[in-house]
């Protein structure tokens, strides 16, 4: 394997429009309709920039969040993650952990956005 173990993540919703809304708002960035390959997909994009494919990741247990099912949690790079992390609840999601650090690993927060998927925020600072 070459590069990052990662390169494409998807969060499964209920109400796209909803979901769409809450992470422009929270992440303050615009996503993008895709072309979807079958009538009854819909899909949106988060920015990317297709020359530094894929991203990292970790075997993760944590309380509170079991195993199987839909346990994948994605993380959004941020500059400082208590700036995102104060618009999710005014966006219609909710926090699971605020801000705590991680050690030299930086920081994350823990969230809930309007679907019930746990996502996490992190930064260096």
């Amino acid at each position: 394997m070459q590069g990052n173990p990662v390169g494409w993540f998807e969060i499964y919703v209920q109400e796209i429009g909803r979901a769409r809304t809450f992470y422009e708002v929270v992440l303050q960035t615009a996503l993008r309709q895709l072309t979807a390959p079958l009538d009854d997909l819909e899909m949106w994009a988060f920015p990317s920039d297709m020359q530094g494919y894929g991203c990292g990741g970790a075997l993760v247990k944590i309380t509170g969040c079991p195993s199987g099912g839909n346990s994948t949690l994605v993380y959004f790079h941020c500059a400082d993650c208590a700036v995102e992390e104060a618009r999710v609840v005014p966006a219609g999601g909710h926090i699971h952990r605020s801000k705590l650090s991680i050690g030299e690993f930086g920081f994350i927060s823990l969230a809930y956005d309007t679907e019930g998927n746990l996502f996490g925020l992190h930064s260096m600072a």
